[in-house]
């Protein structure tokens, strides 16, 4: 049952609340008081007898996403009475059947301020907004609810969601993390709060320039870097408190993803339910998500957005320098040209454990990254080619990427030639092997042994034996936004020892972006914003592996209909997964895809006629499509 109280501290009038004039330009701080990043890690306020009394205040100070010595921005941020402001605010974290007697003081001289999130959680909670005026301050009590992962926030202006905030309010969030009852926080559970700083954006946006993203306050290369040991059971909680859809991507490892919620409500997966793994999963606006993973291969990894745009640094606080038009010559890619939401992760080997090398390899490939006709110094046409013996791909037109197709078991090493004017990097997505082949420049392996960029006229051998058989894929981990538009993407393909392909029955996917105009509305789908019609044959099972590889798109769905209506497909894995048999069922042909996410269905089709694949925006907006006949 709730239970609620709300007292006032100072008079004032209950009431609607006059919107406050529109927020102050987005300016440089200049002798304000500085606001410290928060890791989340140390709980809030005073818990003592089943009760925790937190006092909160808002006030405007100087904030710095970058290292502290880079240009800071004025933003108003939470902080306790008595402590420095945080960004994100103070974190409340409380075990369920805790009573929370919290205060809040607006100490802005001349707005209104409007608090969510502060209110019970569960089925049937309601959910408070709080309205304290200029100068005052509310007292409130509330049981915590529910356990589960969720967060708090404010603005100035009555507005309904966060993607109306912007500039000054942009960071008036904080996490709420409710423990089950007995059960205390383990000391390897983190929170991670994504924020943005930017004007007012739609949740709809596909373009996040001009937004500064962070995570726990920070923007990357300054977020913190995150140490483990081999073997270590991980915990994360996720909060995407921004208005951009943010799809999370590990490298080199498979998380299970065990919780999903929002502001008011966590679902969390039955305890010995199907493991959901994945290595990219979609985070919606507003919405919460926690994971599990064990970091079994020691080395460098990176925890990031795909969306590629949020972790370009493309983007400047008032008063700093723009990006260089030049930083596609950067000397190290990781820590100089990607930002924004990007998390390091360093896997500390487990008591006398050594990295054992790669076994011989049984098959062995040449990737060759190339120019292709028709590009520009400011929009290049790039692509792979591939050699096997004596067998090559066709020289030009070097789209799609060509798909590769390995065996589960299989070592391989694939030489990647760069005959690029610029320097490049292959990641081998959602590809469980040695960091130091994971292809990120100047990051990736271990101390005394990191991956170095591929020069022009340079190369570089990745060697590692696929443990599964899926679908995967390959792209640039090098000024990606840049070079994945050029065209240096593909499909790869793991199949097992006794498995042979057939491109007729097991069909590839790619949706990419666009070369030469990143503003289309369209999308390439295997390399076409107009695909030739493909073929099926009735009675017999196709295997579909849809691949997203766009760069700025993260809300799309690949739909398969007849005339108008969905068909009907299986689900059988994701990210090269394979679904537990609870979880692979039928269901409508109808299938949203992030970034960097993959998903793999069969569809026997019964009759002969016509079907028709189209990639849609998240409101159904056709973006490309496909003809099959069915023969």
């Amino acid at each position: 049952m709730r239970a609620t109280t709300v007292t006032t501290a100072v008079l004032f009038t209950v009431g609607a609340v006059s919107p406050a004039p529109s927020p102050a330009p987005l300016t440089t701080a200049v002798s304000a008081e500085r606001i410290a990043a928060n890791d989340n890690r140390a709980p809030a306020g005073r818990l003592r007898d089943g009760v925790l009394t937190i006092r909160l205040e808002v006030r405007a100070g100087e904030w710095h996403p970058d290292a502290e010595t880079d240009v800071g921005v004025q933003v108003r941020a939470f902080g306790e009475v008595g402590k420095p402001l945080r960004v994100p605010g103070p974190l409340i974290r409380v075990p369920e059947g805790t009573e929370v007697h919290a205060f809040i003081h607006n100490t802005i001289p001349d707005a209104p301020l409007i608090v969510h999130g502060l209110h019970t959680r569960g089925v049937g909670a309601g959910a408070d907004t709080i309205h304290i005026p200029a100068g005052g301050v509310r007292e409130l009590r509330f049981m915590a609810g529910a356990p589960g992962t969720y967060y708090y926030w404010a603005s100035t202006r009555d507005v309904p969601v966060l993607a109306a905030r912007g500039g000054m309010d942009s960071q008036l969030s904080g996490a709420i993390v409710i423990d089950p009852r007995g059960r205390p926080a383990a000391g390897r559970d983190r929170v991670f709060l994504i924020g943005r700083w930017g004007v007012p954006i739609a949740p709809a946006a596909v373009d996040s320039s001009g937004s500064r993203l962070v995570i726990n306050g920070k923007a990357w290369p300054n977020t913190e870097r995150l140490d483990y040991t081999a073997g270590d059971s991980v915990r994360w909680r996720i909060i995407n408190a921004s208005s951009l859809v943010h799809p999370m991507h590990l490298h080199g490892f498979y998380f299970q993803v065990m919780s999903r919620g929002d502001e008011k409500t966590d679902s969390t997966y039955a305890p010995g339910s199907p493991p959901q793994l994945a290595v990219t999963e979609r985070v919606a606006p507003f919405r919460t998500m926690s994971l599990t993973w064990v970091p079994v291969r020691p080395g460098n990894w990176l925890f990031h957005c795909h969306d590629n745009l949020p972790i370009d640094r493309n983007s400047h606080l008032p008063g700093a320098p723009p990006a260089s038009a030049t930083a596609h010559h950067v000397g190290n890619h990781a820590r100089e040209m990607m930002g924004g939401l990007v998390m390091g992760v360093h896997v500390r080997p487990k008591g006398s454990m050594t990295v054992k090398p790669e076994p011989d390899a049984r098959r062995r490939l040449r990737l060759i990254a190339r120019v292709d006709p028709g590009g520009t110094v400011s929009e290049p046409a790039y692509g792979f080619a591939v050699e096997e013996g004596s067998r090559s791909t066709p020289p030009a037109p070097l789209l799609p990427g060509p798909t590769l197709v390995l065996k589960r078991g299989e070592p391989v090493a694939i030489t990647i030639v760069n005959e690029l004017p610029e320097a490049t990097a292959v990641h081998w997505h959602g590809i469980e092997l040695q960091s130091y082949f994971d292809g990120v420049a100047g990051y990736a392996g271990r101390p005394g042994r990191v991956a170095p960029a591929i020069a022009p006229r340079d190369s570089f051998v990745a060697r590692f034996t696929p443990p599964r058989a899926g679908t995967f894929m390959y792209h640039t981990h090098m000024d990606e936004v840049r070079q994945q538009k050029a065209g240096l993407s593909g499909a790869l393909i793991v199949i097992d020892p006794s498995a042979t392909y057939d491109p007729g029955t097991d069909m590839v996917f790619l949706i990419t972006t666009p070369r030469h105009d990143p503003t289309s509305p369209s999308v390439f789908l295997n390399g076409s914003a107009s695909p030739p019609q493909l073929e099926m044959r009735a009675g017999v099972r196709h295997r579909l592996r849809v691949i997203n590889l766009h760069t700025f798109r993260p809300s799309m769905r690949f739909e398969v209909r007849q005339d108008s209506a969905l068909v009907t497909w299986r689900a059988v894995a994701k990210d090269g997964a394979d679904l537990p048999a609870p979880l692979a069922t039928e269901r409508r042909a109808s299938q949203q895809l992030g970034n960097g996410e993959n998903y793999d269905f069969e569809y026997t089709p019964s009759v002969p006629g016509t079907l028709r694949i189209d990639v849609t925006t998240g409101a159904g907006v056709v973006l490309v499509s496909v003809p099959i006949r069915v023969r």
